[in-house]
């Protein structure tokens, strides 16, 4: 019996979401339980206890069976998308939520469907792209994943909820790169990027931007006519930028123009960023102790337990305790990596580096954001930021990770 688990049972996938957990729900109670906010912290323990069912759900799923159902999951989850653009309730300004016993937020249990598309989008494009006839030198198939991305990112556009769309691309390329997609549709994929993030810093950085995705897209050129047509692209994009910032609501506008300048309004978009920094520059080596975070306690930061919870261990345990979170989520990235390259099966392979991409995003831009170095945009820290429906989701796809672990020889 020991040595069948010790072969088929992913304990370090489980033992690395466990510490998140629990760091997570620790964090979460330092953050609430002197603001008014304690019923969070019971809620989020309720959530937990759920998403512990999931995991172990979706550990011992059948790969076969959930290959299968993989497509219907994913019209499903475009269904809620849809349906929560008409009757989902509006929270910190997206209509992104059912509530259940009265409004969002804290007061009431819900869900967001937008977390739970996030695993059966990748479960979907998965599927799709482990299929024989499929090629993704085919323009037609590459085109269809695409869209099995495209469709639900946009409907989270419609919410709108920007950070959230934004893990949909996110995800879309390591799969791609993954299931042997070419080089250039990868630069074509990443040019556009570095040509818009250079447009917002001016036009000298713009210039510069378009240089390094010319260079990209031009070593990696399929022919002539694709480099033209791909640059083109990428210049269209970088020149519409203006366009779409002045279409953005004016908080995304504030949280844009305050990272490009963190001290130029630090009572007001910059307020929290500017808090966060002091509040883990502040928890020096060790920390100040638990629950005795001066920034956390005071409630300098609005609703701290929510996107900016890594300030509570950076305050509260220091850089051992902020390198501690990094180091469980380095380790979660590097096994999700193993087991995408040990599973025999392209489903199981390509959903494995997907998952992983998700989880190595957000950890990414929230800790980025928290430390100032990325913009705010509303993207929780995977286990520790209060919500139901994230922990859930991130739990199930853990317990994934562990089906395709057990079952990693299995074609």
């Amino acid at each position: 019996m020991y040595d069948y688990l010790r072969e088929y049972f992913d304990f370090k996938a489980l033992l690395i979401c466990l510490a998140l957990v629990i760091l997570g729900l620790v964090s979460v109670y330092s953050a609430t339980f002197d603001v008014g906010a304690a019923a969070a912290f019971k809620k989020q323990i309720v959530w937990a206890a759920i998403g512990l069912l999931a995991l172990f759900v979706t550990a011992f799923f059948p790969i076969k069976t959930l290959q299968r159902v993989a497509i219907p999951l994913y019209a499903l989850n475009l269904l809620l998308l849809l349906v929560v653009l008409v009757i989902g309730e509006r929270v910190s300004g997206s209509k992104s939520w059912f509530g259940l016993g009265g409004a969002g937020g804290t007061a009431s249990f819900g869900g967001q469907p937008s977390e739970f598309a996030k695993v059966a989008t990748v479960l979907a494009l998965s599927a799709f792209l482990a299929r024989s006839s499929v090629s993704l030198s085919n323009v037609k198939h590459l085109l269809t994943a695409f869209a099995i991305v495209g469709v639900p990112m946009l409907l989270i556009l419609a919410q709108p909820d920007l950070g959230t769309s934004v893990v949909f691309f996110a995800m879309l390329l390591p799969v791609l790169y993954w299931a042997g997609s070419s080089n250039f549709v990868l630069a074509a994929i990443i040019a556009p990027i570095i040509a818009a993030a250079g447009a917002l810093f001016g036009t000298v950085i713009f210039l510069f931007s378009l240089i390094v995705s010319g260079s990209l897209l031009y070593l990696a050129r399929r022919n002539q006519f694709a480099l033209a047509v791909a640059f083109g692209l990428t210049l269209a994009v970088g020149l519409s930028v203006q366009a779409v910032y002045e279409r953005m609501p004016a908080y995304q506008q504030k949280r844009i123009s305050t990272f490009m300048n963190p001290s130029s309004d630090q009572k007001g978009a910059g307020y929290n960023v500017y808090q966060s920094k002091v509040a883990i520059g502040s928890g020096g080596f060790f920390g100040k102790g638990y629950l005795q975070g001066t920034q956390t306690q005071l409630n300098f930061i609005p609703e701290q337990w929510t996107d900016f919870i890594f300030c509570v261990p950076g305050e509260e345990f220091g850089f051992v305790g902020a390198s501690l979170v990094i180091g469980l989520f380095a380790g979660l990235l590097l096994h999700g990596i193993n087991v995408a390259g040990l599973s025999k099966n392209k489903f199981a392979s390509a959903a494995a580096i997907g998952i992983t991409g998700i989880f190595g995003f957000h950890a990414l831009v929230n800790i980025g954001m928290s430390m100032g170095l990325l913009p705010v945009i509303g993207i929780p820290l995977p286990f520790l930021s209060y919500g139901g429906s994230a922990l859930v989701a991130n739990m199930a796809m853990v317990g994934l990770l562990m089906n395709f672990y057990a079952n990693r020889k299995e074609h």
